[in-house]
């Protein structure tokens, strides 16, 4: 199952998928997709029959898929070509940061560059997000936690990021700075999760291309690792890290400017389209 949400900001409304790529509203059924929601899925959805919901001609803005997120946490250098391009040795367990929740945006909206910045990068990433709160979870049990994946456009700002000083999350979490959706596909719907095709232009010149079958740490063994460290929580989202073909490891690095637009997905999870502005906007 594909969910979605779609509406001004603010005034979002819970919607499926259905097989012929039609929106199908779900609030009269549904308050939000979110925590709560994904927590008790399979008994809401058991009831509604999918054919019987409105179709929505025309959605307008598609929102993030999750509302009301949690977490939001990342997995760095988790590509080995990323890890060579960035000049950073590979890693024998995952990097982790967290990205601040106010950065979420819905797939389509625009990425506002901070006033300051000279060096904001993109990332395609697959992200999972989590179902069923777990802690200690083991590697075998960590996919009965999982909703469904995502893409994400983990976006950072380079300077902020390696040059100031500090942690990683100065640069990752700026606003606007997390693109996610435009589904959250259930598991059902995924093939295989370890071979997924990821791609990512920048003014229509490919910028990325890559394939989960490269991840160094593959999601069960991610879900496992930090619940380890912190409980995971129905509704949290996790970016899995981002394959070669960042602006950072171009040479010379090439970053985003105003007025260019970035275009990006996940096969089967959908795409996204972003126009880069300057903040205020």
């Amino acid at each position: 199952m594909k969910f979605l949400r779609y509406g001004p900001r603010g005034q979002e409304k819970p919607a499926v998928l259905d097989a012929e790529g039609q929106v199908r509203c779900l609030s009269a059924h549904v308050t939000d997709i979110d925590g709560s929601f994904l927590a008790q899925r399979d008994v809401i959805m058991a009831g509604i029959d999918l054919a019987s919901l409105p179709h929505v001609a025309e959605p307008g803005r598609i929102a993030e898929p999750v509302a009301r997120v949690g977490k939001f946490v990342c997995i760095g250098l988790n590509y080995r070509d990323h890890a060579i391009e960035a000049g950073m040795p590979i890693p024998s367990e995952p990097i982790v940061f967290m990205k601040a929740t106010s950065a979420i945006i819905g797939p389509d909206d625009d990425v506002l560059l901070p006033p300051t910045s000279m060096k904001s990068d993109w990332e395609v990433e697959l992200g999972v997000v989590i179902g069923k709160d777990c802690r200690y979870v083991s590697e075998a049990d960590a996919m009965d936690h999982v909703a469904g994946l995502c893409v994400v456009n983990d976006l950072s700002e380079r300077e902020y990021q390696l040059e100031r000083g500090g942690q990683w999350d100065k640069g990752k979490g700026c606003d606007t700075f997390g693109p996610f959706g435009p589904w959250l596909v259930t598991l059902d719907e995924v093939a295989d999760i370890d071979n997924l095709d990821m791609w990512l232009d920048v003014n229509g010149v490919r910028m990325q291309t890559g394939n989960t079958s490269t991840l160094i740490f593959n999601v069960p063994h991610i879900v496992h690792y930090l619940s380890q460290f912190m409980s995971l929580q129905a509704g949290d989202i996790i970016s899995t890290g981002t394959p070669f073909g960042v602006g950072m490891g171009r040479k010379p690095p090439v970053y985003l400017a105003e007025g260019d637009v970035m275009t990006l997905g996940i096969a089967g999870l959908g795409a996204q389209r972003q126009q880069v502005r300057r903040w205020p906007g």
